[in-house]
């Protein structure tokens, strides 16, 4: 059988009706909650931008100020800023200040392993 689907043919589809009761059950049971659902929607929502992309790959590198990203991005500092507000809203990023300068840093490992698993992904194609 042909894995490939071109969107057009009922081959990628049941031929006729049948439902696993435990596979179903078994799916059910480790399925998120609507809420944790949502906000993980809302993650990779905010991960699609390619900026941001970009800005986690850099923060993954090393902890970074507003005025360095917005050098390797080439963007202005409010620019950056923004993106970065949004990022830390869905806690993908955190922040501290020293003095007038704030630094950010990737919020946690999560982030950093998920961004490196996603890269290994497509990179296997």
């Amino acid at each position: 059988m042909n894995s490939k689907s071109n969107g057009n043919s009922a081959g990628d589809m049941c031929e006729v009706q049948c439902v696993n009761e435990a596979n179903v059950q078994a799916a059910l049971g480790v399925m998120p909650d609507d809420g944790v659902v949502l906000a993980l929607a809302e993650t990779f929502k905010t991960l699609a931008d390619p900026t941001r992309l970009r800005m986690i790959a850099a923060l993954a590198a090393k902890e970074l100020c507003v005025c360095d990203l917005a050098q390797i991005l080439g963007l202005t500092g409010s620019a950056v800023s923004h993106q970065l507000r949004l990022m830390r809203g869905q806690k993908l990023v955190k922040y501290r200040k020293e003095g007038k300068i704030a630094y950010y840093a990737l919020d946690d490992t999560h982030v950093e392993a998920l961004i490196k698993q996603a890269v290994e992904h497509v990179e296997e194609g």
